[in-house]
């Protein structure tokens, strides 16, 4: 499945109703202890605290999305969630590929905190070859590079 990333900051929220409505979809499709309130209140709430969503797209449709904060040195993971119809077809681990990719590009780590991830999606994390931090209580989302390069 040849999943692109998809970049959503509000501007492209407020621009494109098809947008809205994949994202909308993907997040009502989350377990409901994911989110811990309604889609529309978590949604509206990330984008206007200036945040923004990775998504995974397939033939002009979101598959799946990261909710992401940045700070200085790392972008910020949180309610990673895929369409029920697409989940275990590797979307997910897909998306967590690109925006590895486009963190390194800019400049970032990948981070999340350890005590919000149930423990299906921390097993996804170690599976990628990602680490937890010393601390204990954040993921360091910043596997080796392809060919065995470092970060």
């Amino acid at each position: 499945m040849p999943v692109t990333l998809h970049h959503v900051d509000k501007s492209v929220w407020a621009s494109d109703p098809q947008v809205q409505h994949d994202l909308q979809r993907i997040y009502a499709d989350a377990p409901v202890e994911r989110l811990g309130r309604g889609v529309d209140a978590f949604l509206r709430e990330h984008l206007e605290a200036g945040h923004f969503f990775a998504c995974a797209r397939f033939n002009d449709r979101l598959l799946g999305a990261v909710a992401v904060s940045a700070d200085d040195q790392a972008w910020w993971l949180s309610e990673l969630c895929v369409r029920k119809a697409t989940r275990r077809r590797g979307v997910g681990s897909r998306l967590l590929a690109l925006v590895s990719d486009a963190a390194r590009t800019a400049g970032r780590e990948l981070r999340t905190h350890s005590w919000q991830l149930p423990v299906a999606d921390q097993v996804l994390l170690t599976r990628l070859g990602y680490r937890l931090d010393i601390t204990g209580d954040h993921f360091v989302l910043a596997p080796p590079l392809q060919g065995g390069g470092n970060p």
